[in-house]
Formats: C-alpha cells, structure tokens, sequence
C-alpha cells in the first residue's frame, strides 16, 4: 500500500491570469480596507477575487500570499458575504493562537461591522475549540472525584514538568499542537487551582487561552474534563456548560474560528467535532498534514494502560486481574524490544501482548456498564473510568490489528518527566494523512488554503499533494499573489560556499564564520539552528568572543527572549524550531538571519523515513518529496524571519554548502524569499556593516 503522495495526479487549474472580476468583492473588500485604516493592496484584491471565485465554482484554492499583503481581509471579506447571503457556514482554522487571537478579536469583527450595512442581516460569529480547553463547572462544584496524579497540597512547581496538549483539547499526540506555557513562576499545583478556581467564578467563555497568566496542564485537568468524560445531558449543569456553549453558538454562527487540532479530530473521524458547514478555510496551511498526523498518533505504554485498570477499579468497583496480567506480560515484553520503527508491524510475540491487553480492557468495557442511578461524583467517575479504558482499549485494537500498510509503527523509550526509569511506548501515526483530509475534510465542500509558503521550488504540487488534492476529479487552482516587498532589493541570500559540508557537530570554522557575520551585523542577529545543543553551543562559542548579548532558547520563557531581542539593536538570539516560524521583529533589531545547515528531517524520524519509502517503493523520489520538501518549507520560513516590513534590510546566511553545491540546492533556494544571492564573505560583511551607519 503506498502513501497518498502516489495517487493519481490530477491537473491543477492554470494559475496564470485573474479570475472573473467581482465588482462586489471589490467594494466590500475596500469598506473593510477603509474600516481598517489602510490602504488597498493589489495581492489581497486578487486574493479575494479568486476566494470569492473559487466559493462559487467549487474549485479547490491555494493562495500564497506573502507577509504584508494582508491576507485575513483577503480570505474573510469574501467567506463573510457567501455565509450571509447564501446561509451556508464557513470554518476558518489557523494554526497558531496568535493568528486565532488576531483573527477573532480584530479582523472578523471588522470585516463584519463594515460589511453589515450591505447584507442581508449582521453576520453571527463564533469561536470552537476542543472540548478540553473549556472549564467544567460541574467538576469545580466537586462533581468529579479528583483526578490521579497530583493533589491541591502538592508543593513542588508543577510548571516545568508538563508536557504541550494539543490545542485541539482530546488526548494530545507526542508531536502535536499547543504552544509551551513555560515555567510559572514556581507556583504549586494548588496556588494554580485556586486562580483557576477563581477566574472560572468571573469568565463568561471558560476558555483556558483567556486565564492569564495561565496554569500547568496538571493544574487544568482539576477544572476540566474530556469529551468522553463529559456526563453530556445528564450532567446538573448542562446549562451553564463552557463547551456546550461555544458549540451552541457554532451552529448558530455564519463563520466559525477553530485551529488545526480540531481539523485533526474531524479529519480522524470524529463525529460532530465541526458543526456543519460548506467552505474550509485554512490559514497558515503549510502546518495542516503536520497538526493532522500529530491528532492522528497514538501511542501505548504500561503507564497508560495501569491508569485505565485503577479508574475501573476505584469508580467501576470491578476486577481487574486478567487486565494486570496483561500488562505485565505486555510491560516485560515491550521494554525488551528495540527503540525503533517496525516497517511490517510489531513483532509477532509484541502483537499478541498487545491483543491480551486488548482483550482484557474489551472484558473491562463490558463490565463498565453505565448506572443510571448513579449520582454525585459516583456517577462522573465511573464515566471517567469508561473513558480512560475506551480511550486505551483503541488505541490497542490498532496496534493489534494485522499490518495493512497504513500505519507507521515504532517503539521509544524516554524518561519519565527526565527522572525515574525509562518508558517503553509504542506508537502508531498514519503513514499519510492527505486521503483523511480529502474525504473527511474536504468531501462536497471547498477548501481554501493560504500561506505565505506554499509554492516549494516553483511549484504548488507539494503542497497539493499533502492536502488531498492531487487525486482523480479532484481540481484545484494555485496563485501567488505576491508580496509588497522587494526581496531582490531588501535583502542578500548568502551561502558559506567555502565551508565543508556540516557535520553531526559543528566545526570551528562554521563558529568562525558566525562570528564573523555576528560582528559584521553589531549584533541584531536571529540564529535558526537544526537542534538545540547546536544553538547551545554556538552560543557558548561566541559568548567567549564577542562583546554583544547573546540570548539562547531556554535561558527563559520565548516570549521574554524576543521582546528582549527586539528591545536591543545588539542582542543576538539563537534557537530552535520555535524561533523557525513563530518571530515577528521588524526593524533596526534583525538584520541578520543565520540558519546554521539546511533543516532535513532527522534520518530517524519513524513517519517521515516510512513515508520516503513507500514513495521510493511506488516509482517516485522519496528524498525529493518528503526531506526535500520538509527542508524546502522550514528554510522559507526561517528566511522569512528577515523581511517583515517595506524598510527592513539585511541578509540571511545558510553556512550550509550544500545549498550551493548539492543538486537539489535549487529547488531549496527556489522556496525561499527572492533576495539577492551571492557567495561572497567580503561583500556581505561589508553590506552588514553599511546597515549599522
């Protein structure tokens, strides 16, 4: 079986020339430019022409638009006037909760106020996300037993022990969603849950991203539930249900604002997850397959599985004997095998540990029958317990089943919070994500994509490719509509020609070029390294050699670093793939971009590799299609970090020769921003030290 990468190719729709004028587009588009304060922009014209265009013929969009062109007015004018005036819903789901804030709170109201005079009726507004993210009134009313795994009289900080949940708030993916919330200041678990406690009693939404500044993940769990833990309508508290609410208002809405994780709950078949709805619009669309397979991944350890048997024991009063042995045959077993992927499945002696765990938890599901005379928290714990031995018992009838091609599955082994003995999980991701997406996202409705990367070495086919779009009848355009700024003009793309293909470590020479560059600039330099004992080092290097602030991800919560960064003109701030695609510092404070080697996938990333191989085994490039293209996408990116507005100027170095040297080097140097490429040292230091007079 191979990945959706191979399927049949359909032609996408030529992107040369404008779609059909719409004169109403046009006005629309201007009293929203006009309620803004700013001024029309050629790209976001054509950008919502081919939306509204692509609305009414049903075609499959992907619109790249660079930085500045101001593409949330481009995609909400024309969404906002097809909901209003046809009543059929629009989605809109971004990425990153700062375009959601910016989103829900800024554009979309505007687009909707201006607009309003001119349709039909106001549009309605709303914002979904997953169940979890919504406080629980009726378990701070004490309708649930407290949950395992930490009590209100826990003293230790609890901030620096948690690990991301998925903004999509259902059980998060080893790779998935949410950004980091950082360390809190040392508060105890139980400080945490009081200011929870406290802001629940005064907030109108119960959403998490509102409570600031906000609590450990172990802290949240106190205040919330999961949708399977939800006791739905026999719960004393339907009314004043957070979630329910939101969903609720959802339904009711003409455009809902949600984030890729809940695309990955409904692109992995969960019902109801988005309430109905005509047209998908994805911003920052480049992270979609990624956040999709992240929902998708699921994974099994001991941990997990002896969580499930104590929450059946304590609130289901039941026997769990069968179960234990289970997990301690499956425990014994799985710590003995090797940290890596299984191209044909678990071994035969793993799989079948892992079908006397499933069947033991099957045995648990029968006898967990719901009571509906329980009452109080009798009544939600043994929902809890249903839910935890669901949500396990799945996951391992996967893992169990015979290997059919289309899952990837790997063993790994970690520590526990960085202490204690290792843990043995198995994992499973979809070996491709783009059949979901088409069927479960895309099925008899349109689908608008839009980034300010999504045409990778000249061409949208990547980017169609992992968004279900090339298969048979299904067509879609591509357009790039530019980008206000002059790259060839403001900035110069620099590749270390001279160095020697980067090694497992960094060399003394890739160091000495840095430095070179860093004192050229005066500081005011973003360095985007491949991992972060790269940007450790790199960092304790120049430290040693150069009297400018170096700042290094991990010396403090990332916020904190770039507004100090930002603050500077001499601060220098090193990182990882957070700083890739998340800065935002237009001005005097970055004038250089360093990315130390060009960003492949690791050789061991168990989804990536499988996927490489199963398009190699089909006939295609599997190098070209999955690490070239991650490669391609992440040095866009980063590069993009240089150029945020129409007076920035500077240089982005690759001290990576391969850029140069290697034959894929175009296609990579095709994706980034157009600047003016040399391989001179001498002429980019002096353009470097020109920028500081």
């Amino acid at each position: 079986m191979t990945p959706d990468a191979a399927s049949p190719a359909s032609r996408p729709a030529p992107s040369a020339g404008l779609p059909g004028q719409d004169p109403e587009i046009t006005a629309l588009l201007d009293l929203a430019v006009g309620a803004l304060g700013g001024a029309p922009r050629e790209g976001q014209a054509r950008m919502a022409q081919a939306v509204a265009d692509a609305i009414s013929t049903g075609e499959h969009l992907l619109v790249q638009a660079g930085t500045g062109t101001g593409k949330s007015l481009g995609y909400l004018v024309p969404a906002v006037r097809h909901a209003v005036t046809t009543d059929e819903r629009v989605v809109v789901s971004t990425a990153t909760l700062a375009l959601q804030r910016q989103v829900l709170t800024r554009d979309l109201p505007l687009v909707a106020d201006a607009l309003a005079p001119r349709l039909p009726r106001p549009p309605r507004i709303a914002l979904l996300k997953g169940w979890h993210n919504y406080a629980c009134k009726h378990k701070v009313a004490g309708g649930y037993p407290v949950d395992e795994g930490g009590t209100l009289f826990d003293l230790e900080p609890s901030g620096a022990a948690d690990h991301p949940a998925a903004d999509g708030g259902e059980p998060a993916a080893p790779s998935g969603g949410r950004e980091p919330r950082g360390r809190r200041g040392g508060r105890s678990l139980a400080d945490e849950v009081r200011a929870a406690r406290a802001w629940i009693d005064e907030t109108d939404s119960g959403d998490r991203d509102e409570l600031v500044p906000g609590v450990s993940d172990r802290a949240w769990r106190q205040v919330s539930v999961t949708a399977l833990e939800c006791l739905g309508t026999r719960c004393p508290l339907l009314a004043e249900c957070f979630p329910e609410r939101a969903r609720q208002a959802a339904r009711e809405a003409d455009v809902v604002v949600t984030n890729h994780a809940m695309l990955g709950v409904a692109a992995s078949g969960s019902p109801g997850a988005l309430p109905e709805h005509d047209v998908l619009v994805v911003d920052e669309a480049h992270e979609l397959a990624d956040r999709v397979t992240a929902q998708a991944t699921v994974e099994l350890s001991v941990p997990a599985i002896e969580h499930a048997a104590r929450l059946a024991r304590r609130h289901g009063g039941i026997a769990t004997e069968a179960l234990d042995t289970a997990t301690q045959t499956f425990g014994a077993l799985v710590a003995q095998l090797p940290a890596e992927r299984y191209p044909h499945g678990l071994p035969d002696d793993a799989r079948l540990a892992v079908a006397a765990v499933r069947d033991g938890l099957r045995t648990l599901q029968s006898a967990l029958k719901p009571d509906p005379q329980a009452k109080g928290d009798q009544g939600s714990g043994l929902k809890m317990a249903q839910a935890a031995v669901l949500a396990v018992f799945e996951v391992a009838e996967r893992l169990a089943a015979d290997p059919d091609g289309h899952d990837v599955v790997w063993c790994a082994r970690a520590g526990d919070f960085g202490s204690g003995p290792a843990v043995s999980t198995l994992y499973a991701a979809p070996l491709g994500v783009a059949g979901l997406i088409r069927s479960q996202l895309l099925a008899e409705r349109t689908g608008v994509f839009t980034s300010a990367t999504l045409e990778l070495g000249g061409s949208f086919d990547p980017a169609a490719r992992s968004l279900g779009l090339v298969a048979e009848g299904v067509t879609w355009r591509g357009l790039d509509v530019g980008s206000p700024f002059d790259y060839a003009r403001q900035g110069i793309l620099y590749v270390a020609r001279h160095l020697d293909p980067p090694g497992r470590l960094a060399s003394e020479a890739q160091h000495a070029e840095l430095e070179r560059l860093v004192r050229a600039a005066g500081g005011r330099t973003l360095g985007l390294f491949s991992s972060r004992r790269a940007a450790e080092e790199a960092a304790e290097a120049l430290r040693d050699r150069l009297d400018v602030p170096i700042l290094c991800q991990g010396d403090d919560q990332l916020p904190t670093l770039v507004r100090e960064f930002a603050a500077d003109e001499e601060t220098c701030l090193f990182g990882t793939l957070s700083l890739w695609q998340g800065v935002d510092v237009p001005g005097p404070s970055l004038s250089l971009v360093v990315i130390d080697r060009i960003p492949f996938p690791r050789p061991d990333d168990p989804v990536r590799s499988a996927r490489s191989e199963a398009v190699d085994a089909a006939g295609g490039n599997g190098f070209m299609q999955v690490s070239a293209t991650h490669a391609a996408l992440l040095l866009a990116q980063g590069a993009g970090r240089l150029v945020r507005s129409t007076t920035d100027r500077g240089v982005v170095a690759v001290l990576d020769s391969r850029l140069a040297r290697a034959r894929y080097g175009t296609f990579l140097q095709r994706s980034m921003p157009a600047f003016w490429p040399t391989h001179d040292p001498a002429l980019v230091a002096a353009a470097l030290e020109r920028l500081r007079s």
